[in-house]
């Protein structure tokens, strides 16, 4: 029985030491379930886990907690033939191992009540990460990266599939290197540049524009409001909420906006996507303050997400929630 890490490992752990003791919380006899909210980066990186623990369990599933939609992401599955199901095909009483990537037990109800023996993720850390394994690198830009640095550590050549997808994972998360990142990144960057089917990422890239991107686009614009470089969107009630992340990230390209708030409505809760290009601003900690009391928040410097369960807010907001976020966005001091 593996001890309960209650941190990170330090800083100064070598990745072949980290490494190690991953190998360390399986057994052959074990079959692994990998949930994530699935977006490139933990995407790519659950196949990455999947190549680590290759003939040392018995078998390993990935499942996501999320509906994905976006065209982009569902040609990159296709593409590159990801193996994955939705959270609710899953049988539990086959695992008998848990490992979460990209995300920390709190960033999701979903996520919450499991025992997690694996934590792997680069966002900030939370109290409640405590596993077998916790290896939380808070401030590289990709996950992908860290699970890139394992396979070298493993010696582990990527085959042209899983770095096509661990390229690809980096140059979104970090948004081709604006968003904050490390060296490591671009390390990670450039040893995968040499596996990578460039054609496949091209088609990736050219697939992310269908007609129901530009009907959000067109209802976006309209409900669009800008206060004092702040631009904030609410789309009511949304199909999906990945069409947050790509208005938010849409209207950071408007040369009057350094911040872009972008929330609606979707399966009870209330969720808010921000972005943030100013020296001084943090996205996270915006997040963490404004909404956290209500749900779960938090992020990165640069981008942050917030879900609140409707029934967490106030009596009077309930009936105007677009009012009250645009009043709590815009009494912010950023």
């Amino acid at each position: 029985m593996n001890s309960i890490m209650k941190h990170p490992f330090a800083k100064s752990v070598s990745v072949n030491e980290r490494y190690g003791r991953l190998l360390e919380t399986v057994s052959p006899d074990d079959t692994l379930g990998i949930i994530i909210n699935a977006d490139p980066d933990a995407m790519a990186s659950s196949m990455a886990l999947k190549r680590l623990f290759w003939r040392k369990v018995k078998k390993a599933f990935v499942y996501h907690i999320n509906t994905i939609q976006r065209a982009d992401n569902l040609s990159l599955i296709r593409l590159l033939k990801i193996e994955q199901q939705h959270i609710r095909y899953m049988k539990p009483s086959l695992i008998s191992k848990w490992a979460i990537l990209d995300s920390q037990p709190d960033h999701s109800e979903d996520f919450k009540g499991r025992c997690f023996d694996i934590i792997i993720d680069h966002h900030p850390v939370q109290e409640s990460s405590r596993a077998a394994f916790v290896d939380i690198r808070e401030n590289f830009g990709a996950l992908s990266t860290v699970m890139t640095e394992y396979l070298r550590a493993a010696k582990i050549k990527p085959s042209p599939r899983l770095a096509t997808a661990l390229f690809y994972g980096i140059k979104t998360d970090t948004d081709n290197f604006v968003r904050g990142s490390l060296s490591n990144d671009m390390d990670a960057f450039r040893y995968l540049y040499t596996f990578t089917n460039m054609n496949i990422i091209k088609k990736i890239e050219s697939s992310e524009m269908t007609t129901n991107t530009l009907a959000s686009y067109r209802l976006a614009m309209e409900r669009l409001e800008i206060v004092k470089e702040t631009a904030i969107v609410h789309m009511g009630g949304i199909d999906n909420p990945d069409s947050l992340v790509i208005i938010a990230d849409f209207f950071m390209r408007l040369a009057e906006a350094t911040w872009s708030f972008a929330s609606g409505v979707y399966n009870g809760k209330i969720i808010v996507i921000i972005r943030n290009a100013g020296f001084r601003g943090d996205a996270g900690r915006a997040a963490e303050r404004l909404f956290g009391h209500l749900g779960t928040a938090g992020g990165h410097k640069s981008a942050a997400r917030a879900e609140i369960p409707i029934e967490n807010m106030p009596p009077k907001a309930v009936g105007d929630i677009k009012g009250y976020l645009l009043k709590t966005i815009r009494s912010f001091k950023k």
